[in-house]
């Protein structure tokens, strides 16, 4: 008996979010087709012009926003950044530094040096030789 390997596909928003560009941005034949799994990795390997263009210059999607601007997806929302961004607009927010911004960025400072001190004490306790239990 032959096993029938069926070509992975997904849709293209999937494809879209893996690829990290906003896909209302994408050409046409991208958002109306299906992707199929070796297809997007010629796509990651081989970027063609179009995806270079939308990497450098936008509109990114907010998870790539989020990231360019030091900050969590929900401080964009926070902030009143809904839709997708241009790099250009982008690096107007890092220049002008709004007062949401600022408070974004500090609050995910916290964030962070929280995840490193709860690592870090959860690797002193693993070092940590275990007793007997009664």
């Amino acid at each position: 008996m032959t096993s029938h390997q069926t070509t992975q596909t997904m849709k293209p928003a999937t494809a879209a979010k893996k690829l990290g560009v906003y896909l209302e941005a994408t050409p046409t034949e991208f958002q109306e087709g299906v992707v199929s799994r070796t297809e997007l990795n010629a796509l990651q390997a081989d970027p063609p012009e179009w995806l270079q263009e939308l990497r450098r210059n936008g509109p990114h999607p907010r998870p790539v926003v989020a990231a360019k601007l030091g900050i969590s997806i929900a401080g964009l929302a926070r902030g009143g950044v809904t839709d997708a961004l241009t790099t250009e607009q982008i690096d107007a927010l890092k220049e002008d530094l709004p007062e949401w911004l600022q408070k974004e960025r500090a609050t995910q400072a916290e964030v962070r040096k929280e995840a490193v001190r709860i690592k870090e004490k959860n690797a002193e306790r693993a070092e940590q030789p275990r007793g007997p239990r009664s």
